[in-house]
């Protein structure tokens, strides 16, 4: 049955990440725009600030991310200067003072700039902006590229939680992603940072990656254990050399097929809540007392960019290259080419590339389907009469009769059965969403 349900459902639909979903940005939001919405928020706003650094020292091949390799450290100086005037031109254009919640720094690789860069970024940004003393200060790690002298610099700006790109522990597994990290290389991390007082710990695990098993994906989950992260991360390889051309160094013939990973997900998920870990959303495990568990239980759960997350923010600021913001208007996202945004950033101006304003309808059918994102449920009744849903319930009737979801008049509920199917349902409430070959990943 399993097997019949996979084949039926093998298609390609966004991760919803966003409302609507990044492919349907266009030019005609710039940065004149992105400087309006900036300005017309409030001291009662809060903030989520997210800076991305599109620098690794080497390319793993699963990559999906908008990042280059480079040996030499001069090109990074520029961009680092190139984040400074943004922070400068983003903290001109607020006519407010609301308050930063969250910090987030990913990439790329957070960890290839010199410590000293990144304390005087996030100096900057304690000058600028009005960071509250109880902010989360997120860090992606590289374990790889971690040093003695930038834990330290991770403690002196005040980071509190890192994410640790794990992926996997299987040595066959790491040559063919080309991600070499030895179990021993992340416990030593791990252990350093705990000892420097961080003690929040997220993992990241992939499955469907080349040559694992059954066998490969219960040692990794076993090893990850005994460094005891707070929530994991559990995302599906996204094959797509078409996009990403250095996907080609993965052979199609060393990946598993629709089924086998399908059986390798479900595995891993076990195996964690085996480990008492809570199942949450699509992807994303946590202990009962961490905070993304306790927002799940409570119901204000929420999903952007980064994926699942606790930060309740009225708006985020990208900062960096091809960064994404959200404000109540509307999504914005930076240019994706280092030298267009770094000129951009010499001109004085916002680097706003693309983006879209929110329609009244947008906000609904993105709460709706953040709902069943997060929730696996919702109420159509809460966003007006459910007669204007009629054609989205009627559309939902065949994962109804295939047991992956349950209609009860108004309310829409994924079940245990359907939730590796949960982005199908959301679809359905998708009014942008037509057919496009090789623009999404598999939704499965």
């Amino acid at each position: 049955m399993a097997e019949d349900l996979l084949k039926k459902y093998d298609r390609q639909v966004p991760r919803y990440t966003s409302y609507p979903t990044a492919p349907h940005f266009h030019e005609g939001v710039a940065g004149e725009t992105y400087g309006e919405w900036l300005g017309a928020l409030g001291n009662d706003d809060t903030l989520s600030l997210y800076f991305h650094v599109p620098f690794c020292a080497e390319m793993c091949w699963f990559c999906g991310c908008h990042t280059k390799v480079t040996r030499k450290y001069e090109p990074v100086v520029g961009y680092v200067s190139s984040m400074h005037r943004e922070l400068d031109l983003v903290s001109a254009a607020l006519k407010a003072q609301p308050k930063v919640t969250s910090v987030h720094w990913g990439g790329g690789s957070p960890t290839m700039l010199k410590p000293d860069d990144f304390t005087q970024l996030m100096q900057a940004l304690r000058e600028k902006f009005n960071l509250a003393e109880d902010a989360e200060i997120a860090v992606e790690i590289d374990p790889r590229t971690l040093a003695a002298d930038f834990i330290e610099a991770l403690v002196a700006s005040g980071v509190n939680r890192v994410s640790l790109g794990v992926q996997d522990f299987d040595d066959t597994v790491q040559q063919a992603i080309n991600r070499v990290q030895p179990y021993e290389m992340v416990a030593k991390v791990v252990e350093d940072l705990r000892a420097a007082g961080i003690k929040a710990f997220n993992f990241d695990l992939i499955y469907g990656l080349p040559y694992q098993t059954a066998e490969s994906i219960i040692r990794t989950v076993d090893l990850a254990m005994k460094l005891q992260p707070d929530r994991l991360s559990v995302f599906g390889y996204a094959h797509v050399p078409w996009m990403k051309t250095h996907q080609r160094m993965i052979k199609d013939e060393t990946l598993p097929d629709t089924a086998q990973r399908f059986e390798l997900a479900e595995l891993l998920a076990n195996q964690l809540i085996s480990h008492d870990y809570d199942r949450i959303g699509l992807d994303h495990f946590a202990k009962a007392d961490d905070a993304m568990q306790v927002a799940h239980a409570g119901g204000t759960l929420r999903r952007n960019f980064q994926g699942y997350t606790t930060d309740s923010a009225s708006a985020l600021i990208g900062i960096g290259a091809s960064s994404i913001g959200y404000l109540p208007q509307g999504y914005v996202q930076n240019q994706v080419p280092l030298k267009t945004y770094m000129d951009a950033m010499n001109a004085g101006d916002l680097a706003t590339a693309r983006g879209i304003a929110l329609s009244d309808q947008d906000k609904i059918r993105g709460r709706i389907i953040e709902e069943l994102m997060c929730q696996l449920k919702v109420d159509l009744a809460d966003f007006g009469e459910a007669d204007l849903y009629a054609t989205e319930l009627g559309a939902l009737q065949p994962l109804a009769e295939d047991g992956l979801v349950k209609v009860q008049g108004s309310k829409v509920q994924v079940t245990e059965k359907g939730r590796p199917f949960m982005r199908l349902a959301c679809a359905v409430f998708d009014a942008y969403l037509k057919p496009e070959p090789k623009r999404y990943s598999k939704a499965i």
